[in-house]
């Protein structure tokens, strides 16, 4: 069965693949209509480059992108007005839907991107991005605007560390990588599980529930998959993908995150059952062998268009 499903993906790899120079302006300009296009980027202490990114956007798409809106998660530095002044729509992260319990992590920021965002198609793009270029989101928004069985795009890249080519995404490699083989072997065509850079039709995002933190990636793939199925999904090869890279603690508390999401779509799909939950303390050491302790516990939001009818029907009322 799962052997079955590795080559299922390796099918899907040839016709759900394409290039962003597969993609030229031209071609999106004719097939875009009255679709309209969001464009969020989640933020959190990013001045340096996310003003960068708005500019390109501004510049280079404005006849295929209606909307830039950055999500100021929490910042600490001038993101929000560095973002503002480039010429994005800037909301803060708890200034939407603020009645919600409180909740951190990139998933959360991109949650309220999409209630915040209008577009019929969104496209979520990191803010510490350092070769951005329009071609990271005209290749993601080419196969949706061009093919209408077609409900999500997940961004491919090298990913390099430092000089090093192919040395980035380390818990991809070590762990995305080798889990969805394991047990989702249909998503082992997705060359980067974990990047940041994807995009979707709205009515389709808000069918499916956001992970707070860093498994918020995964969740949409293992979501999505049951939702809309392997055929309606596809990747773009954008090239190159330079960004900033975090520590190895750090990556230690992503990839625990990332397992705990993992274990609850295993739950809820049947496929594992535990007499109690697994723990959500890691313990971590540094090079003098000082100790921390972190919960890497994550939570998730309810499907927007949930929430969304919910607060209709109280209106309503």
């Amino acid at each position: 069965m799962k052997r079955d499903s590795l080559a299922r993906a390796r099918q899907w790899l040839g016709p759900r693949t394409t290039h962003a120079a597969d993609w030229p302006l031209d071609v999106l300009r004719l097939a875009k209509g009255t679709t309209t296009v969001s464009v969020v980027l989640p933020a959190r202490n990013e001045e340096n480059t996310v003003g960068k990114i708005v500019s390109v956007i501004r510049r280079d798409l404005a006849d295929v992108v209606d909307e830039i809106l950055v999500v100021d998660s929490r910042s600490t530095d001038s993101t929000a007005a560095v973002a503002a002044k480039a010429g994005a729509r800037v909301v803060h992260q708890d200034d939407v839907l603020p009645d919600m319990p409180y909740m951190s992590g990139k998933g959360e920021a991109l949650w309220k991107g999409l209630a915040a965002s209008t577009g019929d198609l969104v496209v979520f793009i990191d803010a510490d991005l350092r070769n951005f270029g329009a071609h990271f989101v005209t290749g993601l928004l080419g196969p949706l605007l061009t093919d209408p069985s077609v409900h999500y795009v997940k961004a491919a890249y090298d990913r390099p560390l430092g000089d090093k080519r192919g040395e980035g995404g380390r818990v991809t490699e070590l762990l995305a990588r080798p889990m969805l083989n394991l047990f989702w072997p249909e998503l082992a065509g997705f060359v980067q599980p974990l990047g940041g850079e994807y995009a979707g039709r709205r009515e389709t995002l808000e069918r499916v529930p956001f992970v707070t933190e860093y498994g918020v990636e995964t969740a949409l793939l293992i979501d999505l998959l049951g939702l809309v199925g392997l055929d309606a999904m596809a990747q773009v090869d954008l090239g190159s993908r330079e960004h900033s890279h975090q520590s190895t603690t750090a990556l230690g508390r992503m990839a625990g995150q990332i397992m705990l999401t993992a274990w609850s779509r295993l739950e809820r799909e049947g496929r594992i059952v535990a007499s109690e939950p697994p723990a959500s303390l890691l313990m971590q050491f540094s090079a003098e062998r000082e100790v921390t302790v972190t919960d890497v516990a994550v939570a998730e939001r309810p499907p927007l268009a949930s929430v969304l009818d919910s607060l209709m029907e109280e209106g309503a009322a």
